[in-house]
């Protein structure tokens, strides 16, 4: 059972199953001393945030076989790592966070009201 907590203080909800998501692959955004990246911030990917993050050298959106993965198009769900987000924030182009599925090892990159003023989901009502 996950004890792991989201930066809103709550139970850490999934993130996605599908695409399958999450440094352990579990669907959430846990992380680990493994974890070098932290794979922690919960996102719904746009195309303006996929063009970028192609940009600085990490394309998520070209499908990998050879490691299952399908590439990601806008509107899916991702464990994203905090460096990259705030990185992508800083450029302008933060995709939503899902804060209830946001692990809270998250706010040591990013505080909460930056996080929440890009909020997706129930904490937000619906923000695309």
């Amino acid at each position: 059972m996950n004890t792991s907590k989201n930066v809103l203080g709550g139970p850490l909800l999934a993130c996605s199953y599908a695409p399958l998501t999450g440094f352990y692959r579990t669907g959430c955004c846990e992380t680990g001393p493994d974890d070098l990246g932290r794979h922690v911030v919960c996102v719904r990917v746009n195309a303006e945030f996929l063009a970028f993050s192609r940009s600085v050298g990490n394309d998520l959106s070209t499908p990998r076989p050879e490691y299952r993965f399908a590439g990601l198009k806008p509107g899916d769900r991702w464990c994203l790592c905090a460096l990259r987000w705030r990185e992508a924030w800083e450029a302008g182009v933060a995709p939503p966070v899902v804060l209830e599925s946001t692990h809270e090892s998250a706010l040591r990159i990013v505080d909460l009201d930056t996080l929440k003023a890009h909020a997706f989901g129930t904490a937000a009502g619906s923000r695309d």
